[in-house]
């Protein structure tokens, strides 16, 4: 008898079980509470915004020149550098054996140079003199032969043939009495001022070859362009360093004396916005940390949005206008490249109307 009641018992356990679950299910589930308190605008009528912090001359990305297997890095993270100081260092043994070249090549022109200037040789001197009294004494001798010869008659004593011979032999002894005393005078009138003017062009030339393998060797020493805080280094000793544009900086620096917000303004919110508006902006995590904003400067290009919050409902196909303001790193213990909300007050008496068009060609 006690079995006929057994499959009505769990059929009725079964239905109030189902019951029982489905209210339970029907419950509204309590929203979970937030890490952290979201920010509060403080003014009634305001502009949103989502904003990126960044140094005050912008974040530099230092790159290198040409491309180069890094010697040495001189900068580290946080350092506060001055311009022109040394970041890092390319290795520039090709060039400073290039440079060693041009210095030598300068030297030699230098002596050259002297060569010319201490010209005339004393020790040349003496011997070029003698080398005239030479040619005067054989011209003489030769003019003594060639007076006996005149003095007998043609033809019985001496031939005409002869008596021609020592008069050629006079000409050509005045020759060589004139060309001696010429290279005694070249000699002694010293360097030739075109060849003195060949050879300082020549001096000038390896100057400015030493000047530029010095430039190229200073080129691979990548200095600071400004004064600011050196914050990442992304590159270490023996590693290639690529030149030109890339994704990841070298080393990336800024002045960060004063913080600048960029803030992205919707496009749709462009038009509300005032630049003498009171700002603030608030620390994501812990909205009690908050600074008053100053007006900077706006970009007047609208650019599609780049800097997403990760929130469900941001629109990331729009435009914005970004807007800088800035405030002193002491009020706030931030860092660049933290993401802040910004609310900005807006001015804008949205109650007011324009006023309707006129129909063209009524008369006022």
């Amino acid at each position: 008898m006690f079995r006929k009641y057994v499959l009505p018992v769990i059929a009725a356990a079964g239905f109030v079980f189902a019951l029982w679950m489905a209210l339970q299910a029907a419950k509204p589930t309590p929203p979970s509470k937030p890490v952290a308190e979201p920010a509060r605008p403080l003014f009634e009528k305001k502009i949103s915004g989502s904003g990126i912090v960044e140094a005050s001359t912008r974040n530099i990305a230092v790159g290198t020149p040409v491309s180069g297997v890094v010697n040495r890095v001189y900068a580290t993270l946080g350092q506060r550098v001055k311009a022109g100081d040394p970041l890092f260092s390319l290795d520039d043994r090709k060039e400073r054996a290039t440079l060693a070249l041009r210095e030598t090549m300068l030297k030699e022109a230098h002596a050259k140079l002297e060569r010319l200037l201490q010209l005339p040789r004393k020790e040349e001197l003496p011997a070029a003199r003698a080398r005239v009294k030479e040619a005067e004494a054989n011209l003489e001798d030769l003019r003594m032969q060639l007076r006996n010869a005149e003095s007998v008659t043609v033809g019985r004593a001496i031939s005409l043939e002869e008596l021609n011979r020592r008069r050629y032999a006079v000409q050509a002894g005045e020759a060589r009495l004139a060309q001696a005393k010429h290279n005694l005078e070249l000699l002694e009138s010293g360097a030739w001022k075109p060849d003195i003017a060949l050879v300082k062009a020549e001096i000038a030339r390896a100057e400015a070859e030493v000047n530029a393998a010095a430039v190229e060797i200073d080129r691979l020493t990548i200095r600071a362009p400004m004064d600011g805080n050196i914050l990442q280094v992304n590159i270490r000793s023996g590693e290639y360093a690529q030149g030109g544009i890339l994704l990841q900086p070298l080393i990336l620096m800024g002045d960060l004396e004063r913080l600048h917000v960029r803030v992205d303004i919707d496009e749709n919110d462009a038009w509300r916005f005032n630049a003498g508006a009171p700002a603030v902006a608030s620390v994501r995590g812990n909205p009690e940390f908050k600074a008053a904003l100053r007006f900077e400067y706006v970009e007047p290009y609208v650019v599609p949005k780049r800097s997403l919050t990760g929130d469900s409902t941001e629109r990331v196909d729009t435009r914005v206008m970004q807007v800088l303001y800035s405030f002193n790193r002491a009020d706030l213990q931030i860092f660049p490249g933290q993401l802040m909300d910004v609310y900005i007050e807006d001015l804008v008496d949205q109650t007011a109307k324009p006023a309707a068009p006129e129909p063209p060609g009524k008369k006022k």
